[in-house]
């Protein structure tokens, strides 16, 4: 079997783009946002640690390791709300440990009373806005790019009759899956891929900005309240992998969700400059 070419170049082009949809927007802001490198490097260690290795130590364990959970969460009720809530849970946790941080630094560089003033705020929100652009970049890149890669290579062995003795260590129920797999690929399947990032990156944003502004005002509801909407938007995605609703609900969902959040980022961003 083959991958057809315009597949192959869809699923290139929105993989491209996914990749580069994080440096865009922080290129485009830097200078009006006074954004700053180092906030978006938090950003990309929280995500590294606490969801690619915290939440997927847990979830090793909690659906593999142990069998009384791994059975109880067999169930797609009990599975959707782990996994929305343990996404939830580990992410915001990190955000909030993350960001207080950066918010002691801002505070002991900028001084209370430069804070107690307006003259910082937009560069403060920037703040927010680039540690969701690396938090919701690593995981753009860490969950999709890099596999979206991966695929695309099996998909130019696949082209070339290579890919068996390629994945030769492979068992063959792996290796047929495989073939399956880019047997389904369409070019509609690199714009739902597109999709989907985009969406999971202005929500990550969103909830980034949310979280600075609860830290800034010293709400001890915000981690909570972050927990519960980053929870929520993942029970979509978990209640597809049950198998209790098709990927296209989903992705309405997502876009919908997305389009909203985006129209809210903007009325929050799109604000005079400051002058000192």
């Amino acid at each position: 079997m083959v991958v057809a070419p315009l597949t192959l170049s869809s699923l290139a082009l929105a993989t491209l783009f996914v990749a580069a949809l994080p440096f865009l927007i922080y290129r485009r802001l830097r200078r009006p946002l006074a954004l700053k490198p180092r906030d978006a490097i938090a950003g990309i260690a929280v995500f590294a640690l606490f969801a690619m290795v915290i939440e997927r130590a847990l979830n090793d364990f909690v659906l593999h390791r142990n069998e009384a959970t791994a059975e109880f969460l067999s169930h797609p009720l009990a599975f959707v709300v782990y996994g929305a809530l343990a996404a939830g849970i580990c992410e915001e946790v990190g955000r909030f440990i993350g960001m207080r941080l950066l918010l002691k630094r801002a505070a002991a560089k900028s001084g209370a009373a430069a804070l107690a003033q307006g003259k910082a705020e937009i560069a403060t929100d920037g703040t927010a806005l680039t540690y969701g652009l690396g938090h919701g970049g690593a995981e753009a890149w860490l969950v999709g790019v890099l596999v979206q890669i991966q695929w695309l290579l099996f998909a130019v062995f696949e082209n070339r009759g290579e890919l068996d003795g390629y994945l030769s260590n492979l068992p063959t129920e792996s290796l047929m899956r495989i073939h399956l797999i880019l047997a389904s690929l369409t070019p509609q399947t690199a714009g739902i891929f597109a999709l989907e990032r985009v969406a999971a990156l202005v929500f990550q944003i969103g909830l980034s900005v949310l979280m600075w502004r609860g830290l800034r005002a010293g709400w001890r509801g915000i981690l909570p309240l972050a927990i519960a909407l980053h929870a929520l938007v993942d029970v979509p995605a978990a209640m597809f992998q049950a198998q209790l609703v098709p990927l296209a609900a989903v992705d309405a969902v997502y876009a919908v969700g997305a389009v909203i959040v985006a129209g809210l980022l903007f009325r929050t961003f799109r604000r005079p400059a400051v002058v000192a």
